[in-house]
């Protein structure tokens, strides 16, 4: 039964990231907003005291003043019974001036909070209003770039065919020609190149429904050490045209499993093709897997350049090259396998050194078959 990569598409992140922005903004707004009318009522409130305070100030002065002025003709016990009454009048004042300054403040936060309460659902309503207008692009976008990308791949594969089979007509009709080594070499150039643009088209293809999330998995039971020496029969040519030693490592004994025959294949085939393009002439690649407790393990091993160990992660991201002028493909084989794996419930990971080889490893869960 067919399965998919379980995972949101780049696009439908990018507009959730962009709803979560856009909240977190309008809550900054908000909380802004609150703390600046929180400080204009505090510095009212402080005017206001500081009013209060000026007042009494002011008042005990005077009280003073009279003290002072009977001081000489009134006892002193009447004295301070006069500035008791006098500091009770004033303290008065004050309490009745911080009231209402405090009054004042709750009446103005209470208004504020309730401005903001009416506030903030229309602006969570403004984004969320955003978030479906852009999720109604992003997916108007998908649907027109994967129906323009499925039209496109099909004609142009239908050329490519028409191409490889045109030469090989040519190459059928050569028997007798003159130049017939020559013919026959640009005619076998054709084909490489076709199959090459034909591989190109298909890791696009593949691209596109992983960000879809529609990568397809046929898995059904199937022997491991098969799938292992037809992927290195594929590429034997290809590793002995670099003058590259390509070969299973041991004697790789049946083992059945459960797996996408095609897709699996089609990870081997990208990790064995990225070794010969980084091993230099006269080096060796080696395929072997084994089986580790309930997982399964596969491994190309070479002996070419190496990776830097700060590239380890990179190498399995989209469009990786090796350096900016780098031109031996789009950089996606990796990538793809990695998606491959992983949809299949297992990691892949490489091992490397400048220098000293690389060695790619991916795993893969393992249930017995009965």
């Amino acid at each position: 039964m067919p399965n998919t990569i379980p995972q949101e598409s780049p696009e439908r992140e990018k507009t959730d990231a962009g709803l979560r922005d856009e909240r977190e903004r309008a809550d900054r707004e908000i909380t802004a907003t609150r703390l600046a009318t929180e400080k204009h009522a505090d510095a009212v409130l402080e005017h206001a005291r500081k009013n209060a305070d000026a007042v009494l100030a002011t008042a005990r002065e005077k009280a003073d003043e009279k003290t002072d002025e009977k001081a000489d003709t009134t006892a002193p016990h009447a004295i301070q019974t006069t500035v008791t009454e006098d500091r009770q009048a004033e303290d008065v004042t004050l309490r009745g001036e911080r009231a209402a300054a405090d009054k004042s403040v709750r009446r103005e936060r209470h208004a504020t909070s309730l401005m903001l309460n009416r506030l903030l659902p229309h602006e969570r309503d403004a984004t969320d209003q955003y978030l479906l207008t852009e999720r109604a692009r992003s997916d108007d976008a998908l649907a027109t770039r994967d129906d323009f990308l499925g039209m496109v791949s099909h004609d142009l594969r239908d050329l490519l065919n028409g191409i490889v089979v045109s030469s090989q007509f040519l190459a059928q009709k050569l028997e007798k020609h003159s130049e017939r080594d020559q013919l026959l070499l640009e005619t076998t150039r054709i084909e490489r190149y076709g199959a090459r643009m034909n591989r190109l088209i298909g890791d696009l293809v593949d691209v596109a429904s992983i960000d879809a999330g529609k990568l397809a998995m046929q898995k059904a039971q199937g022997d491991v050490a098969t799938l292992v020496l037809e992927a290195v029969d594929a590429l034997q040519a290809a590793a002995s045209a670099r003058g590259v030693s390509l070969a299973v490592r041991g004697e790789q004994a049946p083992f059945l499993a459960e797996f996408d025959h095609d897709r699996l294949l089609q990870v081997l085939a990208n990790l064995i093709a990225n070794s010969i393009k980084f091993t230099p002439r006269g080096g060796h690649i080696h395929v072997h897997y084994q089986r580790m407790q309930d997982v399964l393990e596969f491994c190309v091993d070479d002996t070419g350049d190496g990776i830097p160990i700060a590239m380890l992660e990179a190498v399995f991201e989209r469009f990786w090259q090796v350096g900016k002028n780098d031109r031996r493909g789009l950089g996606l084989g990796l990538y793809i396998s990695r998606c491959i794996v992983e949809a299949h419930g297992g990691s892949i990971r490489a091992e490397s050194s400048p220098g000293h080889g690389t060695r790619m490893f991916f795993t893969l869960p393992f249930r017995a078959i009965a």
